[in-house]
């Protein structure tokens, strides 16, 4: 989906395309706002298996088995064998987990090398070896590769609250965390020096207005202090409690529990007036606590800034669930158990009532699938297990019913409304010399690019006259198709192609009796 996904699935194509990979572009320009990993494993991925959308997913998919492993480590390495299996569930059922490996950015590849350097690093912290330490700060160095200081701050932050609870100073003046150290500066000198290439090495380089631009000096200062204050983007939300009532959606559907288990942790610690107990851990309260105070103090705020979070919050949920279990606290179980009936039920309510009334009725095979989902659900509901054992299974469920329903009915019938691809279809469709089609420039389609594996020449519409050739296709947006006529442009073919910017739903869009009155158009025409 337009514009991150297929913008970041382009820009890795460009460089398997062009075999350039110290170099990134969007749009022909020069991009310097997140680093290189999470492009250059999608062209990697490409290179393997091909340029296709499931070739992009697949480092995606990866990093979130990654993930998985590692929550389940963290967990049994603080709360023994029964909470591993818990913590991995609750990671790879969270919303905004299953919604990053759906639309890929760099947020997945991020969330599992933070969790893996952050597990390994609590195994060197308790068990000092120092492979566990050489891990750790290749994890870390690969979040930082992926989108700069978040991971690198979200990991320093519980680290620095775990060592500092469990009076481990000693460790962090081990030569083994020297050692560490090097892996880390070693693991980030590709991206660093593909950096130095593209911008230190050309100051003559006009990025944002600005020349002598350091590539090296923004990806270690610039870009968090940038995003910290806005500068160079546009203010986003002044809330300050935006990333916490965002976790209520994010972390679906383990919110509600997981900001008990941090009240509850943080109310414990303040009350032992934080002074060290053997079976208590601050990583993922304290330190997850810290993190959202100092990022809801950006001015540049978006969800899946969470999402490096949520791995850790899924541990810190599967001890807590562990805990009731293991106290024997039914009546708060019960009440969580009563909770995700209620919250759970009216989602999947609002999800299948959106999905019918928004489009046209799915294929039978599809109704069949969701009737299955329900029953299976019913069969949870009503078989008697334990309490906790069914708020687990049942939260798990309700998820693969909602997001089943999402992605078989409702983001491919969003994808009818995304005008690129459906360009590319039609050039399939109708086979049409993908070499032949041009683009007006000043909007780009990232997925015209994309579905014709290409990057689709612009023309700037003064030159069409003089550069596009008869015969020869354009692709524009509907607001430039007077312009051409005005310009006296004639042309044989014209397909006419809906679209709306499908990652910016409104009321009047999922309306269908008030949809056609803010669809945009494009077009495909075949120039005479």
């Amino acid at each position: 989906m337009e514009n991150d996904s297929t913008q970041h699935a382009t820009m890795a194509m460009r460089m398997y395309l062009e075999n350039d990979f110290l170099n990134i572009y969007k749009a022909g320009k020069d991009y310097l706002d997140k680093p290189h990993m999470h492009f250059w494993l999608a062209a990697l991925s490409f290179k393997i298996f091909g340029i296709s959308d499931l070739a992009y997913r697949i480092p995606a998919l990866l990093f979130t088995g990654i993930g998985a492993i590692s929550c389940y480590g963290l967990a049994k390495e603080f709360y023994g064998k029964q909470a591993r299996h818990i913590a991995s569930l609750v990671f790879l059922s969270a919303q905004a987990i299953v919604l990053s490996n759906h639309d890929v950015r760099t947020d997945a590849v991020l969330t599992g090398a933070t969790i893996f350097g952050i597990w390994q690093l609590v195994l060197y912290i308790n068990h000092e070896k120092v492979i566990h330490a050489i891990l750790g700060a290749i994890g870390v160095a690969i979040a930082f590769s992926t989108k700069g200081q978040l991971g690198v701050f979200v990991a320093g932050i519980c680290i620095l609250t775990y060592v500092s609870y469990n009076r481990r100073w000693y460790v962090i003046w081990s030569w083994k965390t020297l050692i560490g150290i090097l892996s880390f500066v070693i693991s980030i000198l590709p991206v660093l020096y593909a950096y130095y290439v593209q911008f230190d090495l050309h100051p003559e380089k006009i990025i944002d207005g600005q020349s002598n631009v350091s590539g090296i000096r923004f990806i270690l200062w610039d870009q968090s202090f940038n995003r910290l204050t806005a500068s160079g983007f546009e203010e986003t939300s002044p809330d300050y409690f935006f990333f916490f009532h965002t976790l209520l959606w994010a972390f679906l559907p383990w919110s509600i529990i997981a900001y008990s288990a941090l009240f509850n942790r943080c109310k414990e610690l303040w009350i032992n007036k934080f002074i060290f107990k053997p079976k208590l851990e601050t990583l993922t309260s304290l330190g997850v606590f810290i993190v959202l105070i100092v990022i809801s103090f950006s001015k540049f705020k978006l969800p899946h800034y969470l999402n490096s979070v949520l791995p850790i919050l899924s541990v810190l949920v599967a001890g807590y669930l562990t805990e009731l279990y293991n106290r024997n606290k039914k009546r708060t179980s019960q009440v969580f158990l009563v909770l995700q009936y209620v919250i759970l039920t009216t989602g999947s309510i609002l999800v299948l009532f959106l999905i019918f009334w928004a489009f046209p009725m799915p294929h039978v095979g599809i109704i069949l699938c969701y009737l299955l989902l329900l029953v299976g659900l019913s069969y949870v509901i009503t078989t008697k297990m334990k309490t906790i054992r069914k708020l687990i299974i049942l939260s798990v469920s309700y998820m693969i019913l909602i997001n089943f329903c999402l992605n078989t009915q409702f983001y491919p019938k969003l994808l009818l409304y995304q005008a690129g691809n459906n360009a590319a279809r039609v050039i399939h469709a109708e086979d049409i010399n993908k070499t032949d089609v041009l683009m007006l420039n000043g909007r780009p389609s990232w997925s015209l690019d994309f579905y014709t594996k290409r990057i689709t020449p612009t023309v700037h519409i003064s030159e069409v006259s003089s550069t596009v050739k008869s015969g020869q296709w354009l692709f524009l947006y509907g607001n430039k198709l007077e312009s051409l006529k005005a310009m006296n442009i004639s042309w044989s073919r014209e397909y006419e192609i809906y679209h709306h910017r499908i990652t910016r739903l409104s009321l009047e869009f999922l309306n269908p009796n008030t949809r056609d009155a803010i669809l945009e158009k494009a077009y495909l025409i075949q120039v005479e």
